[in-house]
């Protein structure tokens, strides 16, 4: 959980009945479930990044053995396409799925390119 809880001491309105404060006290109940639901997917987010770059760490020093670059940009645009497509299928906006992936490539590349010269770390 994020640790948040409701400051009622914030709002200085009284509830005008009994029933408001129920809803209320509902609504942030609610809320409170949604983000821990949240928090479970940021989690879960995290680790499956370690993973993927878990595997871009294996490319990058089969890339340095082998003398190949460190970045790819057919793949790169083919993935980006892909991702903008299954984005789309999710109801999620492409555009940001882009950014993600841009976002996301831009490390690799530069893990790469220290693991090709020798000054990379296998952390990440």
């Amino acid at each position: 959980m994020t640790g948040e809880t409701p400051d009622r001491a914030a709002d200085p309105t009284p509830p005008a009945g009994g029933g408001a404060v129920d809803e209320r006290d509902a609504a942030i109940t609610t809320l409170l479930g949604i983000r821990s639901s949240i928090d479970n997917i940021d989690a879960a987010l995290i680790h499956l990044l370690a993973e993927r770059f878990k595997f871009t760490q294996q490319v990058g020093r089969l890339k340095a053995e082998h003398g190949l670059p460190p970045s790819d940009p057919d793949r790169e645009k083919r993935q980006i396409e892909r991702l903008r497509s299954l984005a789309e299928d999710a109801h999620l906006d492409p555009a940001f799925a882009e950014k993600w992936f841009n976002f996301v490539v831009a490390e690799v590349i530069r893990h790469h390119e220290e693991i090709a010269d020798g000054s990379g770390s296998d952390r990440t």
